[in-house]
């Protein structure tokens, strides 16, 4: 074991400006080019030079870890791949000096780029049509329901209900929810949908079922066409949950499935790091009966000429700000012209490779859930440790110390002590076994040095619960709980 995290005493910026500095500051009127009378001189930033900013946010990097300096097996969550060219495409200035008010006929570039990864995600999704506006996966699916309860109200029917596996994401039902409907929640059987369940469950309310496929198990639905017909049979519409979508594309789609709407998570499968709260875009597909539900403006293509039309009359209407999220749209394009088809189908390949071959690697050390082939994750049980007086938890904490950013925990919740581990495509056979040889040695070790790890981060384990009750947000909170406030926002 070689990994010790960089460790550097960083102050908070703000209490960098209270110390003097010798001043390397800039002209913020860049030499009379801004008018000072435009230049704000209010702002509560700190004062410092560029150096000592250049410094701080170095230093605060090295203490931290993402998918640039190490493994990052995050189930569900796919951290996946970021080519830098990417990052390098979005920082043109065709692409950072547009402003979204301008006119149609003044963008007609960025609007054929969007135009055409609508077309895009349209052959990936196996869809008719597609909106790019919603932000993340979430706001995909908060949008993704309300075109489901825009199209039972046309067709007169009021319907109460969603149904979700236990499998589900959590943002599944919460997206459900927000939309005012009841939701319902199925249990699996061999970890995936119980389909004589589903069918005691299906009911005239019963406006959708939200599944993703393959599920948070890594399990593939084999029994998704028929799930598809149990719903459609009932006048409900099934929902594609796309957060492991990375698992298919170019062997299925959602489309060929009979799903009725998909949402895609391009920050996730396309070129854009997941988690850390950056944007992501969400963008939503669906079969042709559900388009004129769309939100508003569509992008609309005419002998080359490209505009935006907001006359529909049944569209849910506008849930983004102009055109959503367009530099994680420019980097999915980007992306995917990149991988062409038999790249996208390489990507899947891999990724179920990778997975099946550390789930081989693992399961005689762990439990192994179900036995199915595994696609792009799996899912292991902790339990073993239990009998060391251990739990996931501490096996998770004790990766940081080896160097490998910890698995996803405890979900899915059907699993005892879930360990979720999702490799992605990119990872060699090296970093796997190197993984691997990590998770067994962890098994041989001192319960006791479990329990206090991690010990070679820049800070030791955290009081999670208090982390999450007592959260701190800002700068203005941290001042006020200094001072005997309460935090906060």
């Amino acid at each position: 074991m070689t990994y010790h995290q960089a460790v550097h005493e960083v102050p908070i910026i703000f209490e960098n400006c209270e110390r003097p500095t010798t001043a390397d500051k800039f002209d913020p009127t860049l030499g009379g080019k801004l008018p000072e009378e435009i230049v704000r001189k209010e702002l509560n930033l700190p004062d410092l030079p560029e150096r000592d900013v250049v410094k701080h946010f170095i230093n605060l990097s090295q203490m931290n870890f993402g998918v640039d300096n190490g493994f990052y097996p995050l189930g569900s969550c796919t951290m996946k791949y970021n080519p830098k060219v990417c990052d390098e495409i979005v920082s043109m200035r065709t692409v950072t000096d547009i402003h979204p008010l301008q006119d149609p006929s003044t963008i007609q570039g960025a609007l054929k780029l969007m135009y055409e990864l609508e077309q895009m995600l349209c052959e990936i999704g196996g869809v008719d049509t597609v909106t790019l506006q919603p932000a993340a996966g979430a706001h995909g699916e908060f949008t993704g329901i309300h075109l489901v309860k825009a199209y039972h109200e046309a067709n007169g029917e009021t319907r109460k209900e969603v149904i979700l596996p236990d499998t589900a994401h959590g943002t599944n039902p919460a997206s459900a929810a927000m939309v005012g409907y009841d939701v319902l929640d199925l249990p699996s059987k061999e970890g995936c949908v119980d389909v004589e369940a589903l069918k005691a469950a299906v009911s005239k309310d019963t406006a959708a079922f939200m599944l993703t496929n393959p599920n948070t198990l890594g399990l593939f639905e084999k029994n998704v066409r028929e799930i598809a017909g149990i719903l459609h049979d009932a006048g409900a519409l099934l929902y594609y949950d796309g957060a492991n979508l990375n698992a298919i594309m170019g062997k299925t789609s959602p489309g060929k499935m009979d799903f009725d709407i998909v949402h895609f998570n391009l920050h996730k499968t396309f070129a854009t790091p997941h988690g850390g709260g950056g944007p992501g875009a969400g963008p939503v597909g669906v079969k042709k009966k559900l388009e004129e539900f769309l939100p508003v403006p569509r992008i609309v293509e005419n002998k080359g000429t490209y505009s935006l039309d907001s006359n529909k009359p049944k569209s849910i209407g506008k849930v983004r700000a102009f055109f959503g999220n367009y530099a994680v749209l420019v980097r999915a394009y980007a992306y995917i012209k990149m991988q062409g088809g038999k790249g996208l189908v390489s990507v899947s390949e891999n990724a179920v490779l990778n997975s099946n071959y550390l789930k081989e690697r693992l399961k005689g050390s762990f439990e192994l859930p179900y036995d199915p082939l595994r696609k792009h994750e799996f899912v292991l049980s902790g339990r073993p440790l239990k009998a060391k007086g251990l739990r996931t938890l501490d096996f998770a904490k004790r990766l940081l110390d080896y160097g490998f950013h910890a698995p996803t925990i405890y979900f899915p919740i059907i699993v005892d002590e879930a360990i979720m581990i999702e490799p992605t495509e990119t990872e060699s056979r090296e970093t796997l076994d190197a993984f691997a040889d990590a998770c067994e040695a962890i098994l041989k070790e001192d319960p006791e040095l479990l329990h206090s790890a991690p010990r070679n981060t820049t800070r030791r384990r955290l009081d999670e619960a208090k982390a999450a009750r007592d959260m701190i947000f800002s700068w203005r909170a941290y001042e006020k709980k200094l001072q005997g406030g309460t935090g906060g926002q």
